[in-house]
């Protein structure tokens, strides 16, 4: 029998993360072990201290390791995580995403085998998703299921890549060859070992009916600092992403969130939608050229600050 273990990086976790652990805990196939990848221990105390819960006495299964906010990496953190498996396939998620139904893990593992090495769920909006990003959501995770591998690269461009460990599945013996994440990156690790898979002649699989419940209002000034370390992860991965067309996708996206404002009868979120966009597009732009910055600045325009310390 297939294992699956699940992976959960967190930080400051509150009652939500135990209640995430609930829901995975009633999936139609469950994980052999959620391994809690938690940065600063005394936040994990607080949740017990403040729910008087404890989920590793509640549940068989449940591995907690504890990093500091100076150690945590997104690639390399995950590493740790998948060090403590033993599990056939892995499964990443965040602590924002809630299994849409009982069916999220079978509905993923089922999807690798062969060729295909990876496969990411779609993600729904939540009940305050603002209606741009309900959008992006639809626009991103369509209806139809895809399999992409490098030969999709001149059509799809950087979507040919698109891999999202907000929830997202990997076979073990292929993470082997491949060496893992990238062992420090400030964004995108699940992109650039999608990456690398396809370059290897592996597939990726998007798998709409495995859905997860996730979304944000960000701020523009967060779009701005998100988009910039976005920006950083390409420009320090030029084997990915050099060459590849990462600009069409954003262009085609806010051209049909316009069309579907006026369509909808709410014109007059456009301008602040053009506004956000451009939030988006300069913070991409300067953190693809991070290093012609001063390094004040990169840190100030980084969302995650901490990693330039290190």
């Amino acid at each position: 029998m297939t294992t699956v273990d699940i992976i959960i990086p967190t930080y400051k976790p509150d009652n939500s993360v135990l209640r995430l652990i609930d829901d995975l805990e009633k999936q139609s196939l469950r994980p052999s072990h959620i391994i809690i990848m938690n940065t600063e221990e005394s936040f994990w105390d607080k949740l017990l201290d403040d729910t008087h819960e404890d989920p590793c006495q509640r549940y068989d299964n449940i591995i907690v390791k504890h990093v500091t906010k100076e150690e945590f990496d997104h690639g390399q953190t995950r590493n740790m995580g998948v060090a403590l498996s033993d599990a056939d396939y892995f499964m990443m998620m965040t602590q924002d995403a809630f299994p849409r139904d009982k069916f999220l893990i079978s509905s993923l593992a089922k999807a690798l085998g062969g060729d295909v090495a990876a496969a990411y769920a779609r993600q729904y909006p939540k009940t305050d998703c603002n209606l741009a990003e309900r959008y992006s959501r639809k626009f991103n995770y369509p209806n139809e299921a895809v399999k992409k591998t490098q030969a999709d690269v001149p059509k799809l461009g950087i979507k040919t890549y698109f891999c999202s460990n907000v929830c997202a599945i990997y076979r073990r013996d292929v993470y082997n060859e491949i060496g893992g994440f990238t062992k420090k990156t400030i964004f995108n690790e699940d992109m650039v070992y999608a990456g690398n898979l396809c370059q290897k002649g592996y597939a990726i699989m998007y798998v709409p009916e495995a859905g997860v419940i996730h979304s944000h209002n960000y701020s523009c000034a967060q779009q701005f600092h998100r988009n910039f370390d976005i920006g950083v992860s390409q420009a320090d991965h030029p084997e990915i992403f050099g060459g590849i067309s990462s600009e069409s996708e954003g262009k085609k996206m806010v051209k049909e969130t316009i069309d579907h404002f006026r369509h909808i009868g709410k014109g007059y979120l456009i301008p602040h939608y053009i506004i956000m966009c451009g939030c988006r597009w300069l913070g991409f732009k300067l953190g693809k050229n991070y290093k012609k910055l001063p390094k004040g600045m990169v840190k100030s325009f980084s969302m995650n600050k901490e990693y330039w310390k290190k």
